[in-house]
């Protein structure tokens, strides 16, 4: 019988969700902030720069989905991104 992985995107799911929630419990720890929309421009940047020098590391999908949401929110804001 071949081997076969039934509903396997569920499991990647989750720890696609598990990653997106560790990278942002620490980005709020350091920052002491409640969300990562609170981040400043700066911050923002500091973030960025750390997630492009680890860009092989399996946090990098975390710091890809919060660094887009974060410039999709203030977009949709209206606020500055610099």
């Amino acid at each position: 019988m071949a081997f076969e992985w039934d509903r396997m995107h569920k499991w990647e799911d989750n720890h696609e969700r598990a990653i997106i929630e560790d990278v942002e419990e620490y980005i709020c720890e350091h920052y002491d902030i409640d969300s990562t929309f609170e981040m400043t421009p700066e911050q923002y940047k500091e973030v960025e720069n750390f997630a492009d020098e680890h860009e092989y590391s399996v946090m990098s999908y975390g710091f890809r989905t919060i660094l887009g949401n974060w410039t999709n929110y203030r977009e949709e804001e209206g606020l500055d991104l610099e």
